[in-house]
């Protein structure tokens, strides 16, 4: 039998947020490794665990140690927030394993992405089509990003911004409106979420106008609607466009 190594999307953070699945997948293997932020996270609510834990841009490093510790005999969860296929180890880990040619099983497994869990507290802002897009050039150049983000406004998607502003990032998020306001309303609704999913979460709606305005920072999750997005009683929709005198959709 292969050795395992589960990458497992653990969600925002918090256990009512995490999936049966990565529950038993972290409880049932012998070490798990993580970032630094994330193993805290995780200790509060597993103690009983044994960690590996690496700082903030060792990716590599993380995926090469689980892999090392797998061919050892070691059942290994490689954990991440979020969803483990949705900028989290997924990818890097496969890539990683092919390189150093490791006969091992790998298994993804699915966590609540910070799109989804914003939205659920915000209302129903992507009830349909929608992008995610990081603002974030670590990984992207921002020629790149800035592009993504035109024609994702031009083509009418819910943009869903992750990593939208930083202490060294402080334009990317106006400059990242500014080329949506090209192709939407000034009013059109924004709803942003801090900690979405973990202690301290807070959430407000703002318009795209006033959103290079808002205290945003990397804690947050920002949602633009489409051109259909209204916020009614609290709560910010963006309609599918079901009919109403038939049970079927249009």
């Amino acid at each position: 039998m292969k050795p395992k190594i589960y990458v497992v999307g653990f969600g925002p953070g918090e256990r009512p947020y995490m999936t049966q699945q990565a529950v038993d997948a972290m409880t049932q293997a012998d070490l798990v490794v993580g970032y630094t932020t994330y193993v805290r996270l995780l200790e509060k609510q597993f103690p009983e665990l044994q960690y590996y834990a690496t700082p903030m841009r060792k990716e590599a490093d993380r995926c090469r140690a689980a892999v090392e510790a797998a061919l050892t005999g070691k059942t290994v969860a490689l954990v991440s927030s979020g969803d483990s296929g949705i900028y989290g180890m997924a990818g890097v880990l496969l890539e990683i394993a092919a390189e150093m040619q490791a006969d091992v099983e790998v298994i993804a497994v699915a966590g609540v992405t910070a799109a989804s869990a914003a939205a659920a507290v915000l209302g129903a802002p992507l009830m349909h089509d929608f992008a995610v897009i990081s603002l974030s050039d670590c990984m992207t150049p921002l020629e790149q990003i800035y592009r993504r983000v035109a024609l994702a406004a031009e083509a009418d998607f819910v943009i869903c911004l992750y990593n939208p502003k930083s202490r060294s990032r402080t334009a990317y998020l106006a400059e990242a409106a500014k080329l949506i306001q090209q192709h939407r309303k000034p009013e059109t609704p924004v709803g942003i979420v801090r900690n979405a999913g973990r202690e301290g979460k807070r959430a407000w709606i703002t318009t795209l106008e006033k959103l290079p305005e808002e205290p945003v920072d990397m804690f947050c999750v920002v949602l633009v609607g489409n051109s259909q997005t209204y916020v009614q009683n609290g709560k910010m929709i963006t309609p599918r466009g079901y009919c109403v005198r038939r049970e079927e959709s249009c």
